[in-house]
């Protein structure tokens, strides 16, 4: 019997991962590749946990957060239609468009143009997030894509309860940066 085949694209569960040589950062539940030019940024919690990992790159701000889903899939239609709610009461004007992935959000609010895509994976949901200045959107979501289609998610075994957030490992360098800059500048972003 022949071995199945990897997918051609990702993002990838790490039992499909290819042996691509994509360097990615390594943020324990995600591996995302860093577009040329990117820089980290990383939200902390006051409480101690990382919040949330940023590529800030030269055309907008992308975020890759992975979840808990429940094995059946279809979490990305659920959650996308509860944040179309949630951006609309905010005073942002959404609609959907169809990508590589399925249905994606875009939203044009006055602080920034953002696009959204979900991956609903093997009890996990990943979601990608662009936002930017609405001239630079279509190159910041093609970034966005890119980053998406070689990002590795890592799942895990434990049971955990649907969208609970997949928690991000930093680098040991990373994390030693910024418990440094945290006691110089104690206000959460670093």
């Amino acid at each position: 019997m022949p071995e199945p085949q990897a997918p051609a694209r990702g993002p990838f569960d790490e039992a499909e991962a290819p042996e691509s040589g994509v360097e990615r950062l390594d943020l324990g539940s995600v591996r995302v590749p860093v577009p040329e030019g990117g820089q980290l940024q990383v939200e902390v919690d006051p409480a101690g946990p990382v919040r949330a990992v940023h590529l800030v790159t030269p055309v907008g701000r992308l975020t890759v957060s992975a979840f808990a889903a429940p094995r059946s899939g279809g979490l990305w239609e659920e959650v996308s239609n509860e944040l179309a709610e949630q951006l609309r009461k905010d005073g942002a004007r959404v609609h959907t468009e169809q990508g590589d992935w399925g249905v994606e959000l875009v939203a044009d609010s006055p602080k920034a143009a953002l696009r959204f895509v979900g991956v609903d994976g093997p009890r996990w949901l990943l979601r990608g997030v662009a936002a930017g200045p609405a001239e630079s959107a279509k190159e910041c979501a093609r970034l966005l894509y890119g980053v998406l289609d070689d990002t590795v998610v890592v799942r895990g075994t434990e049971p955990m309860p649907v969208r609970t957030p997949l928690p991000i490992e930093l680098p040991e360098a990373i994390l030693r940066h910024i418990q440094q800059a945290q006691t110089e500048t104690p206000n959460g972003q670093v």
